[in-house]
């Protein structure tokens, strides 16, 4: 059975070891150890893990919210669970915490390459929206 729960500081090492897993090619900004000190500082407990019936971290997500949109931000599931609904539940969590702050629009960013999990977004819901992404390094 697979529980949400809001991130706290025993999930460093399951979030950094799933993340080092799953984003390998990810810049040193979005490693768990700058990452994850910047989102707690927020203090807006937008932040879960997703834990197996041991307690172990099979799963991530982030979220943020301006009062303008929404953003699902790290969402990570070890490959050993994934297609077992893990991330489902976990965007599906993200999702009512978002509707239960006022928020009505969610985005989120991925690889353009990266057809299967555009295939696990579309199936929840999400459509390609015709934007340009763009970024800047400050």
């Amino acid at each position: 059975m697979i529980k949400v729960a809001l991130y706290n500081e025993e999930h460093f090492g399951g979030v950094d070891q799933l993340w080092r897993a799953v984003f390998p090619g990810d810049p040193p900004r979005n490693q768990a150890i700058h990452a994850i000190p910047t989102k707690l500082a927020l203090n807006d407990d937008l932040f879960w893990v997703a834990e197996d019936e041991l307690g172990s971290v099979v799963g991530s997500i982030m979220a943020g919210w301006d009062g303008h949109r929404g953003w699902l931000y790290a969402v990570a599931v070890d490959p050993n669970c994934q297609r077992q609904g893990v991330g489902r539940k976990l965007v599906n969590h993200a999702l009512a915490e978002l509707s239960k702050r006022g928020c009505n629009k969610v985005n989120l960013q991925i690889r353009a390459s990266n057809e299967p999990v555009a295939a696990f977004y579309r199936h929840l819901g999400f459509s390609v929206e015709e934007r340009i992404s763009m970024g800047r390094e400050l």
